[in-house]
């Protein structure tokens, strides 16, 4: 296992270079300005040069790369176009954090309730449960985020006044609740359909059969013979999405007045301020390099048939 995981390291830069070369080369090649959507179309020729020649954009293409390439090395993600002053690094990774903490909420509302709802509903299959289940987790998979949020905050928050409508006060803030539900709630279809289908799968196995020759308890049977190797399609499915967390959720940050990083990437495209989109480019490439090797890892934890060389 240790050999298979440094030699899924050593591919880490080879990756990320191939990812910031390309992103680079459309930023440097791709259509729009960022000098003309900065000064307007109407700018002093003189005043665009002299700010082209200060951001260095008038340099050849060899040269930029390997001043960014350089900058990434020691940390340092350049300065945004549209923020003048203003480092990429303090500019993103304050509003990431914030979308990290409402995914990650999500996420475990997606999963602590699809596991189990699917799970009981491959156990029940045919019965009048296991439609109701699925039914159900199609019903919120439907309904998209511009739909389920205000029918969220019409209830919770303007009806019930139970929790806040909106703003941000972190991870153990009530303001959180709303806006986790929004994103969370749809994706329980997903884990509840795809639990259900990998259940059903594994119940048909000899050595669930074996064991329920042998005689054990069928809470033992679900949960550690049927429910642990259903669970391994699952665990992929989560892990490319909480390689995602960083991208942040646009609608849901922009509803409910959340400080994410959704926004400033929409924002940052239609701006052209490209050290801004390859830096969030680059850390969605190593967050799915890096989690995909932990889903290779906790394979193995799960299931101790899977051996790595």
């Amino acid at each position: 296992m240790l050999a298979y995981i440094l030699r899924r390291l050593l591919w880490v830069p080879v990756v990320l270079l191939v990812v910031t070369f390309v992103t680079f080369g459309l930023g440097v090649y791709g259509p729009g300005d960022p000098i003309t959507l900065r000064l307007g179309q109407h700018a002093n020729p003189e005043v665009a040069a002299r700010l082209r020649h200060e951001l260095g954009l008038d340099q050849p293409f060899v040269v930029q790369y390997r001043e960014y390439l350089s900058g990434v090395v020691h940390g340092d993600l350049g300065e945004s176009l549209v923020y003048r002053g203003r480092p990429v690094s303090a500019l993103i990774f304050p509003k990431i954090w914030v979308s990290m903490q409402l995914g990650l909420l999500a996420t475990a509302i997606a999963v602590g309730a699809g596991v189990p709802l699917g799970l009981m509903a491959a156990l029940r299959q045919g019965t009048w449960k296991d439609t109701s289940i699925v039914s159900g987790a199609l019903s919120l998979y439907i309904m998209p985020a511009f739909i389920l949020a205000p029918i969220l905050l019409y209830l919770f928050a303007f009806r019930l006044h139970w929790v806040p409508a909106a703003g941000w006060g972190g991870l153990v803030d009530k303001r959180i609740i709303l806006p986790a539900l929004v994103l969370g709630l749809p994706g329980i279809a997903g884990i509840t359909r795809l639990m259900r289908a990998s259940t059903l799968e594994v119940i048909g196995q000899d050595y669930v059969r074996t064991a329920r020759a042998k005689g054990l308890l069928p809470r033992r049977i679900n949960y550690v013979h049927i429910g642990r190797n259903a669970i391994l399609p699952v665990v992929t499915v989560v892990g490319l999405s909480l390689a995602t967390l960083v991208e942040g959720a646009f609608i849901t940050e922009t509803i409910f007045g959340i400080p994410g990083v959704g926004r400033l990437a929409v924002e940052s495209l239609f701006a052209r301020d490209y050290p801004v989109i390859m830096a969030l480019t680059l850390l969605v490439a190593a967050g799915y390099v890096f989690v995909n090797l932990a889903v290779d890892i906790a394979y193995g934890v799960l299931d101790p048939r899977i051996r790595y060389r």
